[in-house]
């Protein structure tokens, strides 16, 4: 099984890929994880990410799409994987698309966890971290619509979106995304 999972900052994709990875035996991939790994192999790809990364710069698409790329191509990946973080823009769902196709391994599903906004807010601030305050969650979430809702058009048009109700009970929530997952075991 091949997935993606969009959401915004506080819906709960972490805790829920943790339980999507051990429950369907899928490899968790995100995109920290992969841009770090590539930069200690010291591939092509990875040392150019770490020129971005150690002048405190954002890795350009080009960069991230080929570490992303890289990385499914690896065995490991072959039977199965979550992304998580990634694609994160237009840009980067259309080449993703365009890589998996190529390789005969396209994407099964694109997990849409949604929550009201209201919800994201509480969530968010009663975390306590540094950076969840009100104006940083504010900036984070109008981040997010900008650049990665539209991926929730582009993966419907695609025909391989599936929005989950991101609101309830931890198992509540994992119980309708495995209810979405299990068709495609």
């Amino acid at each position: 099984m091949r997935t993606v999972f969009v959401g915004p900052p506080g819906a709960g994709k972490g805790t829920q890929a943790e339980r999507i990875v051990k429950q369907y035996g899928l490899l968790h991939l995100s995109t920290g994880d992969m841009l770090r790994a590539a930069r200690d192999a010291k591939t092509a790809i990875g040392l150019k990410a770490e020129e971005y990364m150690s002048a405190g710069q954002l890795v350009p698409d080009e960069v991230i799409i080929g570490i992303v790329t890289e990385r499914l191509s690896q065995e490991d990946a072959q039977s199965g994987f979550l992304l998580d973080g990634f694609p994160r823009t237009l840009v980067q769902a259309e080449e993703l698309d365009k890589s998996l196709k190529e390789s005969g391994t396209p994407l099964d599903v694109v997990l849409e966890l949604r929550v009201p906004e209201e919800e994201l807010y509480t969530r968010l601030a009663s975390r306590g971290r540094a950076d969840d305050k009100p104006e940083v969650i504010r900036e984070r979430l109008v981040a997010y619509r900008r650049q990665t809702e539209p991926l929730v058009g582009y993966y419907t048009e695609s025909g391989i979106l599936k929005t989950v109700d991101g609101t309830g009970s931890i198992d509540d929530i994992f119980g309708r995304i495995s209810a979405i997952l299990d068709a495609y075991k």
